[in-house]
């Protein structure tokens, strides 16, 4: 197997327009310490460090969304270099946490106290400050940096020209408030404020990070500098290493094919997609799981239908109704939803049997949920003459979380498409997240009848997941 290198560009990448740049500058004193950056990492600088004809900085906000263990933390470390050794910036390095920020205060001061291989950079120190929570690096050009782990007040007495915020998934609007002022006063009168993160899971809250990724995706900034490596949606075969490739700009160079490999293996999908490929999925919160202005982006009268078929089954926790929907994949890679029928089980499973069986040699399975019918209907479909095992998919609750999961995403990224069916609207856009389980993870839940919803991403779960294709062309209904 041939050698696997991660992407160098990413997926989305915002750079604001700019005169002139200190990011070669900032690359060559890294290098001269041994922080060579890689070729995204320079970009990165490039686009950071990127100045106006006023000399000011084209880019205000920087944001990075990369898998853990890439390397932006040296990025990080680069920036900060340049900025306090030979900018004499004041930085204000924050995190989530006070035992992150420590690892970092330590990654940086081990430049400044090595005065045996770099005693230059030893030479410019008029203080370090070692107490733990604040930690500080002060040099005599007026440089300096200072870490701090985030909280109401931490942030209360600083006034710098540049703010780091790792751990940025866990930023909270009220510690964003809190920051703010640190910069309004800038000394070099060029603030610059800088996230760096990986996408939330289920116990962080997201809310900045999410917020100024949407800006980035909608373009709607020019201010603000976004590089992203992810993967778009699940729609996609996540054990092939070049998808891994690129989310992963690091792979091959200091990320190994193998630890990926074993990643793979020990996590769930919904863990690996986030983790690894830096998937992004809104936070848990007592919420509508499917914001209406995105829904109503998704309706289309000309959906592409042509492709691979499934079909999902949900019924309600009572029993007392059930929602048949229908999904495709077209030529364009889209996902087209829709219901077929959403009846009362008070006549029982004849309409679904009948509707259903006919039409599985050509769709490559039906998933089914709900305890009170799922095994009656599938022993009706058996005796009605579907055989093959994997026609019928029985999801778990894992597979229930990545269909609602998967679903929202794909609302979110555009990547799906349905009818404007009034009943599977006001399912979609009523519904909240349901906890399940312990660990943090979702379904469909709230006042509404989510049966609909829950046929729906069902549906869109199974014909993405599903290895099974008896025709490669088919009319979707």
């Amino acid at each position: 197997m041939s050698k696997v290198v991660g992407e160098q560009t990413p997926r989305i990448a915002l750079v604001p327009q700019y005169a002139y740049t200190d990011g070669e500058d900032a690359a060559h004193l890294a290098s001269a310490y041994g922080l060579t950056p890689d070729p995204w990492q320079r970009a990165i600088l490039d686009s950071w460090l990127g100045r106006d004809e006023n000399d000011k900085y084209t880019s205000f906000r920087c944001g990075v969304l990369v898998p853990r263990q890439n390397g932006k933390n040296a990025v990080l470390e680069m920036r900060e270099l340049y900025g306090m050794a030979i900018l004499g910036e004041k930085i204000l390095h924050t995190a989530h946490e006070v035992k992150t920020a420590r690892k970092a205060f330590l990654r940086l001061a081990g430049f400044f106290e090595n005065d045996r291989e770099y005693p230059e950079l030893a030479a410019m120190v008029a203080q370090i400050r070692r107490t733990n929570g604040q930690e500080a690096i002060v040099l005599i050009n007026g440089g300096s940096i200072e870490f701090s782990a985030r909280s109401r007040g931490a942030a209360r007495g600083f006034t710098v020209d540049v703010v780091v915020m790792d751990e940025v998934q866990e930023l909270t609007d009220e510690q964003l408030e809190a920051l703010m002022p640190t910069i309004s006063a800038a000394p070099l009168d060029n603030p610059q404020l800088i996230m760096v993160g990986t996408p939330p899971n289920h116990n962080a809250t997201g809310e900045v990070y999410g917020r100024t990724r949407k800006i980035a995706h909608e373009r709607s900034d020019d201010r603000l500098s976004w590089h992203e490596w992810s993967i778009e949606s699940m729609d996609c075969d996540m054990s092939d290493p070049k998808v891994w490739a690129s989310c992963n700009p690091a792979l091959g160079i200091r990320l190994d094919l193998t630890v990926i490999e074993g990643e793979y293996k020990q996590m769930s999908p919904d863990g690996f997609a986030r983790e690894r490929l830096a998937m992004w999925y809104d936070a848990v919160a007592a919420s509508k799981a499917i914001d209406k202005e995105d829904w109503a982006k998704c309706a289309t009268d000309d959906p592409d239908t042509e492709g691979k078929t499934a079909y999902g089954v949900k019924f309600s926790p009572d029993g007392a109704v059930a929602s048949l929907a229908v999904a495709a994949i077209g030529d364009g890679g889209k996902v087209h939803v829709e219901i077929v029928q959403h009846r009362s089980m008070s006549d029982g499973l004849s309409w679904l049997v009948e509707w259903i069986a006919p039409r599985m040699g050509a769709a490559s399975t039906v998933a089914i949920d709900g305890l009170h019918w799922q095994g009656s209907l599938v022993e009706e479909l058996r005796q009605a003459g579907v055989r093959n095992r994997a026609a019928i998919t029985i999801p778990g609750a894992k597979d229930v979380i990545t269909a609602a999961s998967m679903f929202v995403n794909a609302v979110g990224e555009e990547s799906l498409t349905h009818y404007d069916q009034p009943a599977l609207n006001e399912s979609a856009t009523g519904a909240e997240k349901r906890e399940i389980g312990r660990s943090g993870g979702w379904g469909f839940g709230g006042e509404v009848d989510t049966t609909l919803i829950e046929s729906a991403a069902l549906a869109h779960w199974a014909v993405i997941t599903s290895k099974r294709n008896p025709r490669r062309k088919q009319v979707m209904l």
